[in-house]
């Protein structure tokens, strides 16, 4: 039986985040290909942590600056690690490679967080340009470097990194969300357009973008779809709901703060529309996946569409005008016609884009050629040989330092 560690930088959360999602779908892929799998990581739980011991999976806690993880990894000897994001790798990473040096190490990205970074100074700064150059750029390039591949989430990720970042295909795999086939059965038994009301909104608010998303819809987006739907509601759902997420219901102008859904899908069959307003951000966004499956059509933004559309041309939904955003937003409320055309396409992006079967049979063939081939994959990587090299030295040697600091 082959074995995996997964280094979480939390614990998955697949009712909280789309991240949490995302990690479950790598977990179960391993898991149906009969791997032995342990978790760690150096968060703390919560309640919406997943029981991951229920699938047989083994949960450790891990330290950071710690000499106990070199014995712990020393031990477990996986043939395969997967980093959670790339500050793990680079707390990790360097210990890994010191100790199970044909280990094959895949780094799972979740989004690009330099590019969001950018992003959000971007809209912060009010500045037209998007300065790619920044700190967390540096990092998390070198830490695609360091690995011998990295899932990238979204055809526009990829397209940047190999473009405009020169990094060879060898190191990179394009894996979205792994989603199933909405069958014709499960399409039949969703609500229609005259059993839905209402517009419902997504988002795990310790996640800035989602908080900013909110915060947007109300002040220049809502009021206009209130005026021209005065007895409709918009109910906005989302794990960590602080005070500042909380202040903003407004029951006079139909703005409601939910909180936490217990089920997604049970709050996007209810509502006729879903909105993701996000103006920043980066990746896939799981509030439109939940969309599409549930049959509930979306008006987004185009930072929202992307990964999801090749372009935004021709496509009515995708607006990043308050007054355009709203109107088709209204519109799509009220046209059953369009309504229903919009309600299919959705099931039809997932058939197409995000087939789990198609996506999961190409990672694994990835993984066992570089089983095979690590050796001759690794030659070719001169750069990550290099930073390699030097993270031992530099990385290492600040963490013995804490270590003794700490003792």
């Amino acid at each position: 039986m082959r074995s995996i560690l997964f280094i979480g930088f939390v614990w998955p959360e697949p009712k909280s985040s789309a991240a949490g999602l995302r990690m479950m779908q790598l977990i179960h892929f391993f898991l149906d290909r009969d791997y032995e799998i342990t978790f760690a990581s150096t968060a703390s739980k919560t309640e919406l942590s997943e029981n991951l011991e229920s699938l047989g999976i083994s949960e450790v806690s891990i330290k950071l600056n710690d000499a106990e993880f070199d014995d712990f990894i020393s031990q477990l000897n996986p043939e395969i690690v997967l980093f959670d994001r790339f500050m793990t790798e680079e707390q990790f990473g360097w210990r890994v490679k010191e100790k199970c040096p044909n280990s094959v190490l895949i780094l799972d990205t979740e989004d690009l967080h330099f590019l969001r970074k950018a992003r959000e100074l971007q809209h912060k700064n009010n500045v037209e340009d998007v300065d790619l150059s920044n700190e967390f750029a540096k990092r998390e390039i070198a830490s695609i470097y360091r690995c011998d591949l990295s899932l990238i989430i979204s055809e526009y990720e990829l397209q940047l990194l190999k473009v405009d970042f020169k990094i060879d295909a060898s190191l990179l795999l394009y894996l979205p969300y792994l989603l199933e086939e909405i069958t014709e059965k499960e399409r039949s038994t969703l609500p229609g357009f005259n059993s839905r009301k209402d517009f419902v909104v997504i988002g795990n608010f310790r996640h800035l973008p989602n908080f900013d998303a909110v915060n947007y819809l109300k002040s220049e987006i809502w009021p206009r779809i209130k005026k021209e739907l005065p007895e409709v509601e918009v109910h906005i759902y989302g794990s960590y709901c602080n005070k500042a997420i909380l202040s903003l219901t407004d029951k006079k102008l139909g703005f409601i703060i939910k909180g936490f859904a217990e089920s997604v899908d049970s709050v996007m069959k209810d509502a006729r529309l879903s909105l993701a307003a996000v103006r920043f951000g980066a990746g896939l966004k799981g509030k439109v996946m939940d969309s599409f499956k549930n049959g509930t059509p979306c008006v987004m933004t185009t930072i929202a569409a992307e990964g999801i559309f090749e372009n935004f041309e021709g496509f009515s939904f995708i607006q990043d005008e308050p007054e355009k955003f709203a109107a088709e937003a209204i519109d799509l409320y009220n046209n059953p016609e369009k309504w229903k055309n919009q309600h299919s396409n959705g099931f039809e992006i997932i058939k197409e884009k995000f087939n789990k079967d198609a996506y999961s049979d190409s990672f694994a063939k990835t993984i066992e050629n570089l089983l095979k081939n690590l050796p001759t994959h690794r030659k070719k990587n001169f750069i990550g040989s290099m930073l390699q090299h030097h993270t031992l030295q530099s990385t290492k040697y600040l963490s013995k330092w804490i270590e003794e600091k700490n003792k």
